[in-house]
């Protein structure tokens, strides 16, 4: 399989970008790493992952809330990806 050009990979289409140069995870390992690093983290997740909208929430609503959510997740991926290598 060939390299993931820019974000394709974000889609499921293809695989994440992993080792190498260009790996970023281990930039966002040091980034969340220590005491302020694990409070934005649980900050970014408290704001995102942790929230439900309620049963009266638009459709534009949801979906803003369903990227950022997205967006937090592949940080959280990164980041515990970064921490292994």
């Amino acid at each position: 399989m060939a390299d993931p050009i820019g974000w394709e990979w974000l889609d499921g289409t293809a695989a994440a970008p992993t080792g190498g140069a260009d790996d970023p995870s281990p930039s966002f390992a040091r980034c969340f790493a220590g005491t302020d690093g694990a409070r934005v983290l649980a900050t970014l997740k408290a704001m995102t992952l942790e929230r439900a909208l309620g049963p009266d929430a638009s459709d534009a609503a949801l979906r803003h809330l369903e990227g950022q959510r997205q967006l937090v997740a592949v940080i959280l991926a990164l980041t515990a990806r970064g921490q292994t290598r």
